[in-house]
């Protein structure tokens, strides 16, 4: 890693991925000003710190050499008292956690806090997430599988975990933008309701789901998970979205859940976790101000005992991180490939707060940071049937499913 200072200083290594360049004093009165990931954040989002060459090595080695060749000293000694005073922060930041008031996850916060994250442009996501539009951890079968054949087998995997059958119901929250519904619905025959909090996401959904001629067995509606009156479904899918619902609803949320599944349903929870208890849970304030307001992460085994306390019989639980690193890697190349087409969607503040974003949370699934848990609960009946398999039995896609086989599913 190299570092260039605007007056001309800094230092060189041979062999350096990339060069962080620190190109004005403004750069400094935002690292002064939020002497954190913040005051970084901001000074990159807005320009005044450019990396060029590899930002993925830049950032390993600036975490692997924080207060090592840094010259900080040399940084706090080119600070003037007129930096101190804090530049206009960027549009793109949200506000701190301490201005929206006592944290709380009604549905109405909790729409702003979805809304702020995924009604961008869908766009701009179909840029980065490619024809999938699945905007979760794919499952990586072999080191050169395509992120689409990833993206492909994770969905499929989650069905194969929650035994679908034709002609069952399944209930998926934070559908996003419908994959996992429409593949549900077309493959295996099941009636599929999807929820979300983005309007974007529903629209965009609804309109595919049609295009598709999957009317008749699938739905995503724009709707709280908590506004769901059918009950008796078969199965449950969360995929990507409990990081939103909070610490202290986790056990309010699982119980609900457990009410709407009849006797044996199964609950496929698919989950980034932190990887210890001892962590703390809120998010960082680049996360909690330019990503997800309001996120929380949980260690896997909060989020297990809160599933058993809720009801669940936990029967299956893996974690997939690696995964999550090579899939958020090949979102940060589509992005890269089609950066000035970015650019022009969202505006380049916006796009740098994403390829700084998923660049970080590759690294931090790369490193064990964070990880991604995928959960398999059932609802047992009184007398503690479970209906499960003896043994796993999803390992691999059962049944190679043609345009319409003789179980009526449809592809």
């Amino acid at each position: 890693m190299n570092l260039v200072i605007y007056d001309g200083s800094g230092f060189e290594n041979e062999g350096a991925v990339g060069t962080i360049h620190i190109r004005s004093p403004k750069a400094l009165r935002y690292i002064a000003t939020a002497p954190s990931e913040l005051g970084l954040v901001r000074a990159y989002v807005t320009g005044e710190i450019e990396i060029e060459g590899d930002l993925h090595g830049t950032l390993v080695a600036l975490l692997n050499n924080f207060r090592g060749e840094i010259p900080w000293a040399e940084l706090a000694a080119s600070v003037r008292p007129w930096m101190l005073r804090r530049p206009e922060l960027p549009a793109e930041e949200g506000t701190a956690r301490w201005q929206r008031g006592i944290r709380s996850h009604t549905p109405g916060r909790d729409a702003k806090a979805i809304s702020h994250h995924y009604d961008v442009s869908n766009s701009f996501y179909e840029m980065f997430l490619g024809p999938s539009m699945t905007y979760s951890c794919a499952v990586f079968t072999s080191d050169d599988a395509s992120l689409e054949q990833a993206q492909a087998e994770k969905i499929d995997i989650i069905c194969r975990k929650l035994g679908l059958q034709q002609g069952q119901s399944l209930l998926d929250i934070g559908a996003g933008w419908g994959a996992l519904v429409r593949h549900a619905a077309a493959n295996y025959g099941v009636r599929a309701t999807g929820v979300t909090l983005s309007r974007e996401q529903a629209a965009w959904a609804q309109e595919q789901i049609a295009n598709e001629g999957l009317s008749d067995l699938a739905e995503v509606r724009f709707q709280d998970y908590r506004e769901v009156r059918e009950s008796g479904f078969d199965a449950i899918s969360s995929v990507g979205a409990m990081e939103h619902i909070g610490s202290r609803q986790l056990g309010h949320h699982f119980r609900s859940m457990s009410r709407l599944l009849r006797p044996q349903g199964r609950m496929l929870n698919h989950t980034i976790t932190r990887t210890s208890s001892l962590q703390r849970h809120r998010a960082g304030p680049f996360i909690d101000r330019y990503i997800f307001p309001d996120g929380e992460l949980q260690s896997p085994a909060k989020v297990a005992s809160e599933m058993i306390d809720g009801g669940f019989e936990l029967r299956h639980e893996e974690n997939l991180r690696e995964h999550y690193g090579k899939t958020l890697a090949a979102w940060v190349a589509n992005l890269e490939r089609g950066w000035d087409q970015a650019v022009a969607e969202v505006g380049e503040r916006r796009a740098r707060v994403w390829r700084l974003y998923m660049t970080i949370s590759q690294v931090g699934f790369e490193r064990n940071m964070i990880q991604l848990h995928q959960f398999l609960g059932v609802n047992t009946t009184a007398d503690g049937r479970a209906g499960m398999p003896l043994r796993p039995d999803w390992g691999e896609a059962l049944v190679q499913r043609g345009p319409s086989d003789e179980s009526g599913a449809r592809r």
